[in-house]
Formats: C-alpha cells, structure tokens, sequence
C-alpha cells in the first residue's frame, strides 16, 4: 500500500482519489477551505450540468487547442462514462432540450454527499483547513515531501506520489486562487499565464442605457465572432454584457481584445427575419412615427429598440434599409473581459510540454496535475465538469502505473 497525497478537494481531486482508493493506496485528500467540492455546489445552484450528449467527437472539438492532448483522456471518460459514474453514486440523469445533461435531482449536494462516502468506505481520508505551502525540499529520492498550513500549525508529509488538483484562478473566493504558480515555477515548471474565460465583458454604455436596461435579458438573438455564430440569449449589466451566449464567443473574443485591442460581437436581433422584410415593417409605420414606435412595430422590444438606439447614428435612423440592416448587423463594441475573479472559469495554467503522458510533472517524478491546472479551457455546457474528472481520473490511473 502506498501513501498519496490529492491536494485540492474539487472534482479533479476527489475523482483521483476515488480511483486510488479503490485500487487500494493510502489517499488523503487535502483542502485549503473549510469543506471540499464547493464550486460544485456553487454551479449546481443552477442545475449541476454534469457533461453534454452531443456526439464523442464534437464534445472533443470543444476543446480547441488542447484537444489533441485531452484526447486520450476523454476517450477513457466520455460523457456517457460520466452518466454512469452519476448513477452508481444514485444520481440518475437526463438530457435537456440543448443536449446538456443534469442529475434528475438538478443538485450538486447529493452528489457530492454519496460521493464522500464512497471516498470513505474505500478508505480514503479527507483533510480541511489544509492548505498547501509548497514543496519541502529534497528528501533523497524516497517520496514527495510538502508543507501544509493547518489549524494546528504547520506540517510536513511525505509521500510516495502526489497529485495537485489546485484549481485555475477563477471564483478564488471558492478555493482556486492560484497561489501554486510561483511555487510550480521555482521548481522549473512552465505555466502559462491565467486569462478568464466563460466570462462578461465591459461595454461603453450610455448613463441612461446602463441605469434602465441593466439586469434586462436580450432573448432570441444571434450572435456572431471569430468564435463563429451561435443563437441564444445574452444579459446586459451595468458595466457590459454576460450569459450564455457572451461566454459561447468568450475565448475568441478575448483573443482579439489581446491581439488587436479590439473586438465586437455582432448580433443579429432577428434571426428569423429577413433585412428587406424588417424595412417593410419599419416603413409602414409612417414617418411621422417616434423612433421607439416604428421598432416596437417592427417587433423589437425596448431592450433591443434601446440597443439599436445606441449604436446607430440619426441619419440611419431615419432610412427603413439602414436601420433593417442595423438591426440585422448590430456590432456590439467590447472593451475589455471582466475580472477573471468573476469569470466562470479560466484559459491558461500548466503547460503541456511540462507534463509526460500520464499527467507528471517532468520537472518533479511523483508529482501529477489535474483539473483546471492544466492549460486547457472549454466553453460552458458541462464540458469544464467533464474534463476536470476525466483528468482527476487519468492521473490516478497514471500513479497507480508510476508506482508499479
């Protein structure tokens, strides 16, 4: 039996621990926090989207560049290995309209519960308040040696292997704050700076258009990018937009503020209309009309009237062809990603040229990384969930092999 340390209880950590549990292995998983797993809980707040339904081979597009390494990965947990981990933990699931797949029960915490006690009849072990300090030092070849915080001091352990499964450097507030990447980088590890990802971005709003429309939805749009084109509905704020449909170009967009410091995500206000129809309608109004009657007869309603206010000039007002192709083509000026602290999740993290196949460090034997560590993003759809236990579960497979 041999002795392994998980550090970080999120979904990556406690999927590698599973697998090394049940292999037999002394597991410990260790928390900085005071519970484990709390940015499940935090995203099954709005029905746990476990995995997506869609084809292997289009789920596996949705990983862009990493998709090559995370390959073999998911191929070994797919979505439909996902559904059945679910149900042997009790967790029956379905697939919504969209092809996202949820628990029945659209929690995290049961879950999270029959999972813990899996953990526990294994034999694993689960230590809070535990917060990893770094590496402590050389220990002439026999283990992993690592420093911790605890509520009762501080602590080394040694171990025979260990597996971070730290989290990237979003919602830090839940755990994942990526106070690790100094300490991976003084031991010659290469980590690719964290960018958010799945995030809002800011808007050069109006005074009158932030303080009347913020919080309003903008349902049944198209939005195009570099990204492509998807259909959907985004969210303005006070300070720009989110949602679903702002973090399906979240990537792409983000790419061109960097690349060019600028970007625009156009939209299409209606997508089931034509131009040349849509200035029919606006024409029929009369001029005579305000600006506001002639869109709500064209049928728009305020939120996207008021959007087509703000970014078309009097004179294109005025012109029913103008304003339809406006209206069709409504180019929404981005200036800046949100916060990575508010992002759902985040681009960048340990590089892939730093990790063999089996997920260790080549910088550190003993060590492996999972979860949202690694350099890879996904869009939202249960695709970040999937990938995070499919690592977690690839790297315990990959200690088990490392120890012999």
């Amino acid at each position: 039996m041999k002795n392994i340390g998980i550090i970080g209880g999120g979904p990556a950590g406690l999927m590698a621990a599973e697998v090394l549990s049940a292999a037999g292995h002394r597991v410990t998983v260790y928390e900085a926090m005071p519970t484990v797993g709390r940015k499940l809980l935090m995203a099954g707040k709005s029905g746990l989207n476990l995995t997506h339904a869609e084809p292997h081979g289009n789920l596996l597009a949705r990983f862009g560049p990493a998709m090559d390494r995370l390959k073999p990965v998911l191929d070994a947990f797919t979505g439909e290995d996902m559904r059945h981990w679910a149900a042997g933990l009790g967790q029956e699931t379905f697939v919504g309209t969209s092809g996202r797949v949820f628990p029945v029960s659209m929690k995290a915490s049961p879950l999270l519960r029959a999972w813990l006690a899996r953990l526990e009849a294994q034999g694993g072990s689960v230590l809070t308040r535990h917060r990893w300090l770094g590496f402590a030092g050389a220990d002439g070849g026999t283990g992993v040696s690592a420093r911790f915080d605890t509520p009762e001091g501080p602590h080394i352990h040694q171990f025979d292997a260990v597996i971070l499964a730290l989290g990237g450097a979003s919602w830090p507030r839940l755990g994942s704050d990526a106070a690790w990447v100094p300490w991976l980088e003084a031991e010659g590890v290469a980590v690719h700076a964290f960018r958010p990802a799945n995030c809002g971005f800011d808007v050069e709003w109006s005074e009158i258009f932030a303080s009347r429309f913020a919080g309003q939805p903008v349902k049944a749009v198209a939005a195009t990018s570099h990204g492509g084109t998807t259909q959907g509905e985004l969210v303005v704020t006070r300070t720009g937009v989110e949602g679903s449909l702002v973090y399906a170009h979240s990537a792409a967009l983000r790419d061109a503020l960097e690349r060019d410091n600028k970007a625009a995500l156009m939209l299409d206000l209606m997508p089931g209309r034509e131009a040349s129809r849509i200035a029919r309608d606006l024409g029929k109004a009369g001029s005579k009309a305000s600006f506001a009657n002639r869109l709500r007869k064209a049928g728009l309603d305020p939120v996207k009237a008021a959007l087509v206010r703000e970014f078309s000039s009097e004179a294109g007002r005025a012109d029913p062809e103008a304003l339809a192709r406006r209206i069709k083509a409504l180019e929404l000026p981005l200036v800046r990603p949100r916060p990575i602290a508010e992002a759902i999740s985040s681009a960048g993290g340990v590089a892939w040229e730093a990790v063999d196949e089996k997920l260790m460090l080549t910088a550190l034997p003993g060590v492996f990384v999972a979860g949202e560590m690694l350099d890879w993003e996904a869009p939202t759809g249960g695709y970040l969930l999937t990938a995070c236990l499919a690592t977690g579960r690839w790297a315990g497979r990959g200690v088990a092999e490392w120890l012999g």
